[in-house]
């Protein structure tokens, strides 16, 4: 408004006048001092530097986005565009530094064409499912992220590798350890790299839990308690989750699948022995071919016990929490999306407290798919190649075992720690 009432003024006094106000705005600018370092900052390795503005009594802000410019980044075409695809990882590559989406596949053509037009994907970048290996002849797609249904995962991942494109594939990776390997062997001999989205293992706060179990913050991991629970609606039966072909199971390699990555991560170990029962309600359709509810244990060496439980039936619940040997460790919403928190309840000199610790927040699959380009461009091996998507389909197969037979199952023995994983990511990746 005062601009709009200086013009009318300007315009009333002439343009001498005008020029005369025009002309003491302008030395007026000059006499304003020069930003400082703190403001202004620096430029180093190509990324903007700001020097720390507060003071000791307050966190240090996080440095600015360093994104990459958009030619150099790694190309990936998203395949099938189902709800995780629109609710989560399309809008996640506009938080991506070193990736973008640049194809899309899908059945649905009119579906194709509307996501299309929303991310700005020209036509010719876009294929159905019988054009998947056109794939090949597409320079912008370095790699494909697969979203497909668990049966659909292993042929995809191969016609990938034979068109010569990476793969991040969604968890599970596949229906069985067989099907697995075969995924592992193809990409192997085709040399282009396979990464599981195991989102937890690049969320900030598992990260952290990680760190207090490995470094020993708290004493030794005695026990965990993991739990993840959610309910189905009364036609989920038509769901594809629900058909045992499609899916390889019910809430266990849905979401109980989390508990088990996420108790192997933290500890950095793998089970030797894992105790289960199966429930499934009589006469349930959803449950004709695939289970309701499993409970199980996942016995580590140390004498670490992990307690789980995931179900289909019981009310949303992805709580998980960490019994240390000086300190109890608490994450209500461990396994979701976004807003997980954190607690730590611990002896502090003559005080019993519980302590809320807060970590800045990321997107999870940002995350991860900046890693899968990262290791693209850098030639690395993935944290999470796919060798540790066959170790969680063995230790499945002997919880299902262990159910049908009213048994604890043996798990063979793996020495050293993160035997199945790669490097962790670096920490300007």
């Amino acid at each position: 408004m005062p601009d709009a009432i200086d013009r009318r003024v300007m315009l009333k006094m002439g343009g001498a006048a005008a020029g005369l106000v025009l002309g003491a705005r302008a030395a007026d600018a000059q006499q304003l001092p020069p930003p400082s370092d703190v403001d202004r900052g620096r430029v180093e390795g190509g990324k903007v530097v700001f020097p720390e503005w507060r003071g000791e009594a307050d966190p240090k802000s996080a440095p600015p986005p360093a994104p990459m410019p958009p030619e150099q980044r790694v190309g990936f075409a998203v395949v099938a565009l189902g709800r995780l695809s629109l609710e989560e990882i399309l809008p996640a590559f506009a938080e991506c530094r070193k990736a973008k989406v640049t194809a899309l596949v899908s059945g649905s053509p009119e579906k194709l064409r509307t996501v299309a037009a929303q991310y700005g994907i020209p036509p010719e970048h876009c294929y159905d499912y019988a054009g998947f290996d056109r794939l090949r002849d597409d320079p912008s797609v370095k790699a494909v992220y697969i979203v497909l249904p668990n049966g659909m995962h292993r042929e995809y991942t191969e016609r990938a590798a034979r068109a010569g494109k990476h793969v991040l594939c969604e968890k599970p990776m596949a229906t069985s350890a067989k099907d697995a390997r075969a995924m592992v062997a193809a990409c192997d001999k085709a040399g282009v790299k396979l990464m599981i989205a195991y989102r937890i293992q690049y969320e900030p706060y598992n990260q952290r839990a990680r760190r207090f179990v490995q470094e020993g913050t708290f004493g030794r991991l005695v026990a965990a308690s993991m739990t993840n629970t959610q309910t189905v609606a009364p036609d989920g039966a038509k769901q594809w989750r629900h058909k045992r072909a499609q899916s390889g199971g019910g809430s266990l390699p849905d979401i109980g699948l989390y508990c088990i990555n996420t108790a192997r991560f933290l500890t950095a170990q793998e089970p030797v022995e894992v105790v289960a029962h199966q429930y499934s309600p009589p006469g349930d359709p959803r449950y004709a071919e695939v289970e309701e509810t499993v409970a199980f244990t996942l016995c580590f060496p140390g004498e670490t016990y992990v307690q789980c439980l995931t179900s289909y039936g019981a009310r949303d619940n992805k709580a998980q929490t960490l019994n240390f040997a000086r300190a109890t460790l608490e994450m209500p919403k461990a396994y979701q999306y976004r807003g997980l928190q954190m607690y730590i309840a611990q002896n502090q000199g003559e005080l019993d407290e519980r302590q809320q610790v807060n970590i800045p927040p990321k997107n999870q699959f940002a995350e991860e798919i900046d890693h899968m380009a990262d290791c693209i461009l850098a030639d690395r091996k993935p944290r999470t190649p796919g060798e540790e998507g066959v170790q969680d389909h063995v230790v499945m197969e002997a919880i299902y075992e262990s159910a049908r037979t009213g048994k604890p199952v043996k798990l063979a023995a793996v020495s050293g720690k993160d035997a199945f994983r790669g490097p962790m990511p670096p920490a300007d990746a």
